[in-house]
């Protein structure tokens, strides 16, 4: 079984067109995402996947390794589905989707959202969670909101504040959801066949399409937030932190 981290990246984006090359510290900011990738111990492999000859020299550029896939895909699980199956991945290997969009993302969220996998393997997909320390990301809709059962399964993914407390004087914590996601080689193969779910075209979340047709995720929850980069007045914010 190997652990395979796949980056999807595109050029366009409607807030940011070119975010992927944009400079975080001298670097290009897929570059960052990449080392900080690579950093994890337990990687086999880090691939960037995108649908763009700029950003694909960019990685070959730095050394990193990159592979074209088609501008078609509905979302960047697909887009990563369509990379696993380029590269020949085996049913249970393990595939790590991270955002190229998260410069400082901490490498040791990568074991953390693998584990559930490697541990059980009856849990074909999961992702992280961070309990939101500042305030005004609980009710900014950039910042996806997650809800999960005792056991750790999604209950729901949003953009608005969940849960919403009735009373003014029930004190609970929110957790924001962070882009990082693991999953079965043969779970990829799965969820690229989903019609598109109805939640997931309201709220603009690619998730919410394995949820509406029943499939669980388990959430882990990290001591390790992983901002990102959606405009580039953000660029400046991210330089600044300090985060190992």
């Amino acid at each position: 079984m190997k652990i395979v981290v796949i980056i999807p990246s595109r050029y366009g984006s409607t807030r940011f067109e070119g975010k992927p090359l944009a400079r975080i510290s001298g670097k290009p900011m897929i570059q960052c995402v990449y080392e900080r990738a690579a950093g994890a111990g337990i990687v086999d492999h880090v691939v960037v996947a995108t649908d763009d000859e700029r950003i694909f020299s960019a990685v070959t550029g730095f050394g990193g390794k990159a592979i074209m896939t088609g501008a078609e895909n509905r979302s960047g699980t697909d887009r990563v589905a369509e990379a696993a199956e380029k590269l020949n991945l085996s049913a249970d290997d393990i595939v790590v989707n991270i955002q190229g969009d998260q410069p400082r993302i901490h490498p040791s969220c990568i074991q953390e959202v693998a584990a559930p996998l490697i541990e059980n393997p009856d849990i074909q997909m999961s992702t992280l969670a961070f309990r939101i320390i500042n305030s005004e990301e609980i009710t900014n809709p950039k910042d996806v909101k997650v809800t999960f059962d005792v056991l750790g399964n999604a209950l729901y993914f949003s953009r608005a504040a969940i849960p919403f407390g009735r009373d003014a004087s029930t004190v609970f914590n929110t957790y924001k959801h962070l882009g990082i996601y693991a999953y079965t080689r043969r779970f990829l193969d799965i969820f690229r066949n989903l019609p598109d779910g109805r939640l997931e075209n309201i709220e603009k979340l690619e998730q919410l399409r394995a949820m509406e047709y029943g499939h669980r995720i388990r959430v882990m929850v990290t001591d390790h937030d992983s901002p990102e980069v959606d405009v580039p007045e953000d660029i400046q914010r991210i330089q600044k932190l300090q985060i190992p």
